[in-house]
């Protein structure tokens, strides 16, 4: 990061890592993917058969995964990212609001 005037501001580089691993959870199912397995480790059979999406998340290093006996077993890395969705939903019901007034005008 680099301080520019007393402001924080991150680098392309940073922002390039950042929009990468934003750009693999731009997916629906893989923001499910990701709230179910937000409770913990999931048995891959569990979350269907979802290897693609799977793949792109694991190269992003959203989440990692171990083979045990026939299973696949999946694991948030960095469980925090779910706090992300947080934000989009308040981002979501923001706008939500403006538009209703906008309506009632």
């Amino acid at each position: 990061m680099k301080i520019s005037g007393g402001n924080i501001m991150i680098t392309f580089q940073e922002a390039e890592i950042r929009a990468k691993i934003i750009k693999a959870m731009a997916h629906p199912v893989r923001l499910m993917m990701i709230e179910f397995l937000k409770g913990g480790e999931r048995s891959f059979s569990e979350i269907f058969n979802l290897s693609k999406h799977l793949l792109v998340m694991k190269e992003a290093a959203i989440v990692s995964s171990r083979k045990e006996g026939m299973d696949m077993i999946c694991t948030l890395d960095v469980p925090c990212i779910t706090d992300f969705f947080g934000c989009v939903t308040a981002v979501i019901e923001s706008k939500v609001k403006k538009h209703q007034a906008c309506l009632c005008r």
